[in-house]
């Protein structure tokens, strides 16, 4: 599998490590622009070097450069779509550190 525009990758490295995300520009052979959309999954929208992606076998069909509205609507159209918002709900759902 390739780092292409729409291609649903998972964050290795970084704050977001762990987090699920959708590749909207290809900017060189080593950096990528990503989003979640960050209120579906936590990442903003942002450069990433491909090395801390692991590309999934799910491609979206979206233009490049594509807004955060367009990429969830082209969610909507896959089973992942349910499965992020089952990911929202637990996050929100997990107790805060008390201090």
């Amino acid at each position: 599998m390739s780092i292409e525009v729409g291609r649903v990758c998972v964050k290795t490295a970084g704050r977001e490590a762990g987090r699920k995300c959708v590749v909207v520009k290809v900017i060189d052979r080593n950096f990528v622009l990503v989003t979640g959309p960050k209120e579906l999954t936590g990442v903003r929208r942002r450069k990433s070097n491909v090395k801390h992606l692991i590309p999934l076998p799910i491609k979206l069909d979206v233009r490049e450069d594509a807004d955060d509205r367009e990429v969830i609507e082209a969610l909507k159209q896959t089973k992942l779509y349910d499965e992020l918002l089952g990911e929202k709900e637990k996050q929100k759902s997990k107790p805060e550190k008390e201090s």
